[in-house]
């Protein structure tokens, strides 16, 4: 169903529910007498629906007047007053207000909004109240003398019922969301004609009981008032609307606050219609006043609405207080998440300056506004030290980058084949540079060295370590080929200055073709894998002390005729984990080679071995190999 027929529709069913429904109740009373919550229903459906809610109470109340035996002129012109008022609600609500915080739509979540809609309430019962005085007076002159008595039985009717229905309908229709938005507009051209007419109304309302008060009332002045105000309402009823209105979604601690305020409102007019309509309280008042039991139900009312009257003003003060003490602030300091963006500094000074009306307070919001302050100031250090620090992060980063890379280039790339021999090597760093290193190069046409270390610690340390350490061997190893002498002098070198005590692993070896013979020293490191007899083993060696710990230590030399091949690894190899926390080690090492029949390069099969066995855990340990084998 189109949005602007349930709009018509619904106040519509409202208006003829609790209009005819209080009459036959009250056996056919008129004229404003006894409870009459159908005048609620003009004021909450031009408030909720605009011009086509107050079309369709405004209908249902003229077609009811008919049946409820008004005369045919008398119903029109009560719904044309009835559908100006119903519709001028909605235009005050959506006015542009000096002081007010925000236009909204129709809600009572705050102090101004509550007095907004009590002045909208009691200034719309108002006019409402006097129309229908004069209405009645000239045109039913029988009741010219109960004229006043008819309007204020409107006038409470009205105030009464809007404030039930408005506190009912306005929470209803914003928990489903059934609700009119006006289209506003830019157009302020005739802003100033419409304040100044909105300035009138109370000018004529001031001048309406002054002359009913002063000069005797006759049909002249009477018909003159109704078409003034008439006029007013209507030409005020052009007005556009150019507020920004917002809409809000969310809830907010003023409007629960606000809420046990309504409802407390809600009870105390709730219990006075019910006492108005209490049949042996009417009679205990009926006895002591010489007044009819009708106008004993208004009375009632009235009483009721002095009662609110005295509990509104303390509570909308306290509730005024709350607002500026606590709900602002909180609201104020709630606009911090706006300013907040992920690895982004906050826009610091709008917020210290919201937070600075507060920060000399006292309370609790004092220390909450000091604290933000303190938030933001350490958040935006935080994230400044932070760009400093990614800029610092990429700066090294960089660095080393061109560090893995001159790492690189130490290593040998391609392997040395020979019709005797082939040497081939592989190491992958743990972090962007590593401990590990190895190194192979023919030192003349016989003779081959190959070397394999392990630098102490991980990253930029180790690797300078290894990389001192490969450029010295080679340095130390053109000089001297005995490789027990090239450890010493080796160690001495390392140990000297060595104020962080790094230390490092190390074997040595210098193959001979023509002897066949393996010459090689040993500095701590993992024993060899050697191929004899077509069968693996670790070679059983000498393991000596790691280099860089302790001056002048006398390495030792072996020898072995290598006939097949021998393996020499770091433990990054043996120690990779798998998810289960298991180390790959010396036992799977040595039965991949034993398995591994071909007479490829062992290498990469290896590595696949490895992957499969630690299903991509991450490594914290550089991996290298090396290998000699005779063809």
């Amino acid at each position: 169903m189109n949005d602007k027929v349930k709009q018509i529709i619904v106040p519509f069913i409202l208006m003829t529910i609790f209009d005819l429904g209080i009459f036959y109740l009250n056996h056919g009373q008129n004229f404003g007498e006894g409870f009459a919550p159908h005048d609620g229903i003009l004021l909450i459906a031009g408030l909720l629906f605009g011009p086509y809610g107050a079309l369709g109470a405004a209908i249902a109340n003229l077609i009811c007047d008919l049946i409820r035996g008004y005369t045919p002129i008398i119903t029109v012109l009560s719904a044309v007053v009835g559908f100006g008022i119903s519709c001028l609600t909605y235009k005050l609500w959506y006015g542009n207000y000096k002081g007010r915080p925000e236009v909204t739509s129709p809600k009572l979540n705050n102090t101004y909004n509550i007095l907004l809609f009590i002045g909208i309430t009691l200034f719309s019962g108002f006019l409402y109240s006097v129309l229908h005085g004069k209405l009645f007076y000239l045109l039913y002159p029988q009741i010219k003398v109960e004229s006043y008595i008819i309007g204020y039985r409107y006038f409470f009717n009205f105030i009464n019922s809007s404030f039930i229905f408005g506190i009912i309908g306005l929470r209803l229709s914003d928990r489903i969301g059934f609700i009119s938005i006006p289209k506003t507009t830019q157009n302020v051209s005739k802003e100033k004609f419409y304040n100044y007419l909105r300035l009138a109304f109370p000018i004529i309302i001031i001048a309406v009981v002054i002359i009913d008060a002063v000069f005797t009332l006759n049909k002249y002045i009477a018909i003159g008032e109704v078409i003034i105000i008439i006029s007013i309402i209507f030409i005020y009823l052009t007005k556009p609307i150019t507020a920004n209105i917002l809409v809000k979604k969310s809830k907010s601690i003023p409007e629960e606050i606000m809420n046990i305020f309504h409802m407390t409102v809600l009870v105390i007019i709730i219990l006075g219609v019910l006492m108005s309509y209490d049949p042996i309280l009417l009679t205990a008042v009926d006895y002591y006043l010489p007044i009819s039991m009708n106008e004993i139900a208004i009375s009632m009312m009235m009483l009721i609405d002095i009662l609110l009257l005295i509990f509104l003003v303390p509570s909308l003060a306290v509730l005024k207080y709350i607002e500026l003490k606590v709900i602002e602030p909180i609201q104020s300091f709630s606009r911090i998440e706006e300013y907040i963006h992920e690895n982004e500094k906050i826009e610091s000074d709008g917020l210290v300056n919201i937070y600075s009306k507060y920060i000399n307070d006292e309370t609790e919001i004092g220390t909450l506004a000091r604290s933000y302050t303190d938030l933001i100031t350490f958040n935006n250090n935080y994230i400044e030290n932070i760009h400093e620090i990614e800029s610092d992060k990429e700066r090294i980063k960089a660095e080393l980058d061109i560090a893995t890379g001159i790492q690189a280039s130490t290593l040998p790339t391609e392997d040395i084949t020979t019709d005797a021999y082939i040497v081939n090597g592989y190491s992958h760093p743990a972090k962007e540079v590593g401990g590990d290193f190895f190194d192979y190069y023919e030192l003349n046409d016989d003779e081959v060295v190959i070397v394999i270390g392990d630098a102490s610690g991980k990253g930029v340390p180790a690797a300078i370590l290894a990389m001192i350490t490969q450029v010295i061997v080679k340095q130390l190893i053109q000089a001297e080929l005995d490789p027990s002498k090239v450890l010493y002098s080796l160690n001495n070198q390392l140990c000297e200055k060595n104020s962080e005590s790094m230390f490092l692993t190390l074997w040595l070896g210098v193959y001979n073709k023509t002897t066949g013979k393996l010459t090689f020293s040993n500095a701590g490191h993992n024993p060899p894998l050697i191929n004899e007899d077509g069968k693996f083993r670790y070679l059983n060696i000498d393991s000596g002390i790691v280099l860089g710990i302790m001056e002048d230590f006398d390495y030792i030399n072996e020898e072995i005729t290598l006939t097949d091949e021998i393996v020499v690894y770091t433990d990054g190899i043996t120690d990779a984990n798998n998810e289960e926390n298991e180390m790959y080690g010396e036992d799977r090492l040595l039965n991949f080679f034993n398995e591994f029949k071909s007479d490829n390069d062992p290498i990469r099969p290896l590595l696949s071995d490895i992957h499969n066995f630690t299903k991509g855990a991450e490594q914290f340990d550089d991996m290298t190999l090396l290998y000699l084998k005779i063809k």
